[in-house]
């Protein structure tokens, strides 16, 4: 029995800072990042968008088609969650009328734990085939303004539904694993920004990918030479360029830099745009390849690097299925992608200040051009979603926008 994607579709904000203006804000030559990092452009989300209102709105898309009776599981991978109790899988389970006999839970490890929310999923699903399990991904990438790490800043989501139909790729169940207790990355709890050392999470990552790789070969046999693409975590878009010439020469992949260029470059395209989405970094690469792509991948083998900082990684792969062209959204993404609005560096500084009042007191939030679902605001301690009218731009009128009862304590 095949297992794997049936639906996948991303969400990013619908403003964008151009990094050509933040380069001359900060006194900085811009091909170094063009060309240094490989970024053109980041996704900034407004006050009222967080990673609730992003994976329901890429959700929304990938349930395209899809009967929602039949997803018994919402597992979303954060690494930029609201609450530190309950799941932000719940506040999205709501807003998209998902059935009440449903299992919701939030993963964290770095940008890795979308790769674990995956693989539960997929285990989920051969012991109940008739089930679905959507998986959600999305973070906000937040360094502090006039860092070194501001230009890798982004924000976006991906949704997958995973089910025995893999419309898009069957993923193999071979995986191989690196786990490793390091500080090259990480946001204590009483910081909005995360703290990173750049050199050596480089390093500790092209480490991983090497140990993930000897683990995986072993089980099973597979030569660098019997993939076709490869698609790697994005912490910024030139990382897997350095990642895939290092892995060629671990791997012994015996290829011109043109041809192992040619493996990951489509894959690069929409993170490029959008900047850094942590956990759903490698799987908008994923989106990026397939709809980007003019060979038809069908029946081609895609090698897959997730690596979240702390540390762990994972190599696994699977196996585009024949056709998928037709379970993609190639026109959505780019409408996505090309409708933004641009943002001054005064109007990005004021979003990126912008915060919620940590007294719990009523707020609402100033309502700017989202997708289909906005942070309404807060209310004792509560946040309200809702989602927008989309042919008025005002709040619908919604249950989602009113807090529910407390259950009894029993």
């Amino acid at each position: 029995m095949k297992l794997g994607i049936e639906s996948i579709s991303m969400y990013t904000p619908r403003h964008v800072l151009e990094l050509a203006d933040l380069a001359s804000a900060r006194g900085v030559d811009y091909a170094k990042y063009a060309k240094g990092i490989g970024q053109e452009r980041m996704s900034v989300p407004a006050p009222d968008e967080d990673v609730v209102t992003m994976a329901a709105n890429a959700a929304e898309k990938a349930l395209e088609g899809i009967d929602r009776s039949t997803i018994r599981s919402v597992l979303f991978a954060t690494e930029s969650g609201v609450d530190q109790s309950k799941a932000c899988a719940i506040y999205v389970h709501h807003l998209l009328g998902l059935p009440s006999n449903c299992r919701t839970v939030e993963l964290k490890q770095a940008c890795c734990s979308s790769t674990s929310a995956l693989q539960f999923g997929l285990a989920t699903i051969a012991q109940q085939p008739s089930h679905r399990v959507l998986v959600v991904a999305s973070d906000v990438a937040r360094y502090g303004l006039r860092t070194s790490g501001e230009p890798t800043q982004g924000g976006g989501a991906v949704a997958m539904v995973l089910s025995s139909n893999p419309r898009v790729m069957a993923v193999e169940p071979d995986c191989g694993y690196f786990t490793d207790d390091v500080m090259d990355f990480w946001r204590p709890n009483y910081r909005d920004e995360a703290l990173v050392d750049g050199k050596y999470s480089v390093k500790v990552y092209l480490h991983a990918l090497e140990q993930t790789w000897k683990h995986f070969h072993e089980d099973t046999g597979h030569e660098f030479d019997a993939f076709s693409r490869f698609c790697y975590h994005l912490p910024f878009t030139r990382m897997a360029m350095k990642a895939h010439l290092h892995f060629a020469k671990v791997a012994g992949g015996h290829l011109s830099s043109s041809q192992l260029q040619e493996q990951v470059e489509d894959g690069l395209l929409y993170n490029r745009q959008i900047g850094n989405c942590y956990t759903a970094a490698l799987y908008i690469g994923l989106l990026s390849l397939l709809e980007n792509t003019e060979e038809d991948l069908g029946g081609k083998r895609i090698g897959m690097f997730s690596y979240g900082s702390g540390c762990m990684g994972a190599f696994f792969n699977g196996v585009v299925t024949p056709g998928y062209r037709d379970a993609l959204f190639p026109s959505h993404h780019q409408e996505l992608l090309n409708s933004r609005k641009k943002l001054n560096i005064h109007e990005y500084e004021s979003f990126y200040s912008h915060g919620l009042p940590e007294d719990g007191r009523h707020y609402e939030t100033p309502q700017h051009d989202t997708g289909g679902y906005r942070l309404c605001g807060i209310d004792g301690h509560k946040r309200a979603y809702a989602p927008v009218k989309q042919e008025s731009g005002v709040l619908a009128s919604s249950a989602a926008a009113q807090p529910r009862a407390a259950a009894p304590i029993v």
